[in-house]
């Protein structure tokens, strides 16, 4: 390392070096020597000339630097010394110092080597005979009396020697391999500083972040709301004030060119402004916090709290609005000619997906937010379109040739077209034959094919009712006829074969004779006016009703049986009261006809299915016994509630009008009266204008109530009560305007409770009597 090789021997066991430590040579020039003369010295850095007094490598505490200007040589000669006869001695830095230390020999034992000593020049080498340079110990050895002219070339060969012994010391330090030439490297020095500045750093970065903790940076918006330079607390209530109204709004949502919204707060969707704001602040030791801070925030999004299975579920709840349906592919004919309807595939709203759209976009962007969705493949595809368009064409190819009995049909293509249709069926476009249709094509081209039956009725002959007809008929059966033909529009051949069927009617004869009409049960007749044309409604009216079966539960309809009540049906017009005012209608007086069936009725015991009594009581009927029509309105109808069937006969004759009804005997009926109470007297009411008819009046009002029991075997089965009150039947005078025109009958107001006329096919009643 630049020292000489050769060391003084180490001191003996147990000797004590001054101090410790090796004392260098003196600093000073020899006296006289001049600047050429002086040995080379390394420059002392500031850090060891700090430490060089009163330290290891420098003087003993009390010493001069050196000998004074122009004292003696080192040597004690009085002459300056030559620069050749002094040797190199490197300066002993304050790290090397603190490394050196003496060790004491231990009590025993051998002797620990010390480190040899390097001569002064002129010194004589070990071994040669020259004594060794005296050791610098107790305090006579410190001063330059004792040492004498050699004692600083021994002290700097003693600081060399320590010097070599440091280093050698030092071999197994990590730093070892980064010292050169005998000087230490400088990167344990670099590193302490450089290890200083990132700490200096990293505590002014630390600071800055502390600084900026409780404030969002500045140019910080939220879903556009400016909160840059905000504390946490105001960019809270900033954000709540702000967004806490969008928030409120209902979500707007699209599929395709279907929409939809919904609430967000029932969906599960909720603003989090502590949780935004705190994104924006608190220590964070992140650069970018601080590089927001410096040089400003941007645009974030806010911080939503999702509930995503509500959110889910709302969506879900959105499918049926949001839908695009598929279209299903179809066949049919137009005008004859098959045409297809394409299919397209639908499509749905894909959930999963949907809930990040709107969790994701809500108060960040505007809506609607455009949902993701699936494609929904239509029940009937365009393969199986184009399967089915492809028999369609197959089926109006040509006609189809029908035999059927000893006749032969040919169906033209049209007519096959309007027979045919194609439906879905087990998921399939399929081609479906209308039976009734192609019955009807085959009969419209054949001749007397088919046979009506013919339903048993009954009929009087000889004042009696008997059962008659009740045939078979022929016909074709839809089902078998669809089939048929089907499947010849669908092949080649084009050519089928059907058969006649027989068919029964609806009621056989066998079935009429069992039920047990026999006699008699019930009848009722009621006096005729003089009135011809009334009696002509009337007679039409008995034809109508006679033969009529009501079978067992079934309810007879009066209006039923005559209708239609015109004149292409065999009625006329004749007298009616409509709203209290005396006119003709068609078939007035069929009201006589409903009396004197409901009587039938009555006493046959059948159940009443619905009657009303006329609003003025007319003596040729039963008070409060009696009954009206109104075509629409107002029905007379009973039940027959007997195992029995019941036919009706009606005629006139005798003057009367009369109704029986032929059955087997089930009840025995018994029947009483309140008689007239609460009468109320006729009166004359007056009346002017055109539309005035006199009426001479006619009976008095009254109340009335009527009882029925009913037995059977013995037994009452039915007690019944019914009560009616009457309108006294003014008389009519046309006179002035200021004639007293009364209150009752005449007047407009004048109306039954349901504010109809009640008669026959239209009004109250008639007018005689």
């Amino acid at each position: 390392m630049g020292h000489p090789s050769e060391r003084d021997p180490a001191p003996e066991p147990h000797t004590e070096a001054t101090g410790g430590r090796q004392v260098p040579a003196p600093r000073g020039d020899a006296a006289g020597a001049g600047p050429g003369d002086a040995p080379y010295e390394p420059r002392v850095r500031l850090y060891e000339e700090a430490e060089s007094d009163g330290s290891v490598g420098g003087d003993a505490p009390g010493e001069p630097e050196g000998p004074p200007a122009g004292g003696d040589a080192p040597d004690g000669s009085g002459e300056p010394a030559e620069p050749d006869d002094v040797p190199y001695q490197p300066r002993v830095r304050q790290y090397e110092q603190q490394s050196i230390a003496t060790v004491a020999a231990p009590a025993t034992g051998a002797p620990t080597q010390a480190l040899p000593t390097v001569p002064a020049a002129g010194a004589a080498p070990p071994g040669s005979g020259a004594p060794a340079a005296p050791s610098a110990t107790g305090p006579s050895a410190s001063g330059p009396s004792a040492a004498g002219p050699s004692a600083a070339a021994t002290s700097a060969a003693a600081a060399a020697a320590a010097a070599e012994a440091a280093a050698a010391a030092r071999t197994s330090s990590p730093l070892d391999p980064l010292v050169g030439d005998g000087a230490p490297s400088r990167a344990p020095k670099v590193a302490l500083w450089a290890g200083i500045g990132v700490v200096v750093l990293a505590g002014a970065y630390a600071g800055a972040q502390w600084a900026f903790a409780d404030t969002v940076p500045q140019g910080t918006t939220v879903a556009d709301v400016e909160i840059g330079g905000l504390g946490v607390a105001e960019a809270t209530s900033t954000l709540d004030q702000a967004l806490a109204p969008r928030a409120a709004e209902p979500v707007a949502v699209a599929a395709g060119d279907a929409s939809s919204t919904f609430d967000p707060a029932d969906a599960g969707l909720a603003l989090d402004s502590g949780a935004t704001v705190d994104e924006l602040t608190g220590f964070s030791l992140s650069p970018v916090r601080l590089w927001e801070h410096l040089v400003g925030g941007g645009e974030l999004d806010p911080v939503v709290d999702v509930d995503t299975d509500r959110l889910a579920a709302t969506i879900d709840g959105l499918q049926e609005t949001l839908l695009v349906e598929p279209v299903d592919g179809t066949v049919s004919f137009d005008d004859g000619e098959p045409v297809a309807t394409k299919a397209a595939d639908g499509s749905q709203v894909v959930v999963d997906e949907a809930v990040d759209v709107v969790a994701s976009g809500w108060l960040v962007s505007p809506g609607p937010y455009e949902l993701p969705t699936e494609a929904v493949e239509p029940a009937i595809t365009q393969d199986e379109t184009d399967a089915a368009l492809a028999q369609a064409e197959q089926v109006v190819s040509g006609p189809v040739k029908v035999s059927v009995g000893d006749q032969t049909a040919e169906l033209p293509a049209r007519a096959l077209a309007r027979a045919t249709s194609f439906k879905v069926v087990d998921g399939a476009l399929e081609p479906q034959f209308d039976g009734d249709r192609l019955v009807t094509a085959v009969v419209d081209r054949t001749s007397d094919l088919l046979t009506e039956p013919d339903d048993a009725h009954f009929e009087f002959s000889g004042g009696k009712p008997v059962v008659v007809g009740g045939d078979t008929g022929t016909t074709l059966k839809p089902k078998a006829v669809a089939s048929a033909v089907g499947d010849a529009a669908l092949g080649e051949e084009r050519e089928t074969d059907v058969e006649l069927v027989d068919v029964d009617p609806d009621r056989s004869a066998d079935a009429l004779k069992d039920m047990g009409v026999k006699e008699v049960v019930s009848s009722f007749s009621t006096p005729i006016t003089n009135d011809a044309i009334r009696t002509k409604n009337l007679e039409r009216g008995a034809q109508l009703v006679t033969g009529t079966l009501v079978a067992p539960g079934e309810t007879f309809s009066l209006l039923d049986t005559l209708s239609p009540i015109d004149t292409a049906n065999g009625f006329y017009a004749a007298g009616v009261v409509s709203n209290g005012v005396h006119k003709d209608a068609v078939g007035g007086g069929l009201s006589q006809m409903a009396t004197t069936t409901y009587n039938a009725g009555y006493f046959a015991g059948f159940d009443d299915a619905g009657h009303r009594p006329h609003s003025y009581w007319f003596s040729r009927y039963p008070a409060g016994r009696e009954a009206t029509i109104y075509v629409g309105v107002i029905d007379m109808k009973f039940t027959n509630d007997t195992p029995y069937g019941a036919v009706m006969q009606s005629w006139v004759s005798g003057g009367e009008l009369h109704v029986a009804i032929w059955s087997t005997p089930y009840y025995d009926v018994k029947t009483s009266s309140s008689g007239k109470q609460n009468v109320v007297p006729k009166s004359t009411v007056h009346n002017t204008g055109a539309g005035c008819a006199g009426y001479p009046g006619g009976n008095d009002g009254f109340t009335i109530t009527n009882y029925r029991q009913v037995f059977h075997d013995g037994e009452k089965v039915k007690d019944e009560s019914f009560t009616w009150t009457y309108k006294p039947d003014n008389a009519v005078v046309c006179d002035d305007p200021e004639a007293d025109r009364g209150t009752d009958r005449g007047r407009p107001d004048d109306k039954p409770e349901d504010g109809k006329p009640d008669d026959a096919g239209k009004p109250d009643e008639d007018t005689e009597d």
